[in-house]
């Protein structure tokens, strides 16, 4: 039996209203709220939340001495299609080199590391 469900993957950022907006660009849904805390509403999955972090330092990758955190993987039809539109939002690529692979990993605005995955 589960103790609890889950009810948002926040995010710590500079910038709560950006980032939700980028992540709106690229899973669809509502952004609500302003300031400190703004949360997405995806539709038919988690929400996403985001919260305002003073001296935010962005996660690096790949570094053997420094820990990601975590990873959003974002599973998409066309992996082609998928980078030019995350990329026209303002994401940066980090390891999509390889084009035989079923991902490719990415930056948000922000820094943070994900995944689009064809898997």
């Amino acid at each position: 039996m589960a103790i609890a469900e889950l009810g948002a993957v926040v995010l710590d950022c500079p910038d709560p209203g950006a980032l939700a907006g980028f992540y709106a660009g690229v899973l669809g849904g509502t952004v609500e709220g302003e300031g400190d805390w703004v949360d997405l509403r995806t539709p038919g999955g988690p929400s996403l939340a985001f919260q305002a972090a003073p001296g935010f330092v962005p996660p690096k990758w790949p570094a053997p001495d420094a820990s990601q955190q975590f990873h959003l993987d974002l599973t998409v039809p066309d992996l082609d299609a998928a980078e030019k539109e995350v990329l026209a939002l303002g994401a940066k690529p980090l390891d999509a080199e390889d084009r035989s692979r079923t991902f490719r990993v990415y930056a948000d605005p922000a820094g943070h590391p994900f995944c689009l995955c064809a898997c």
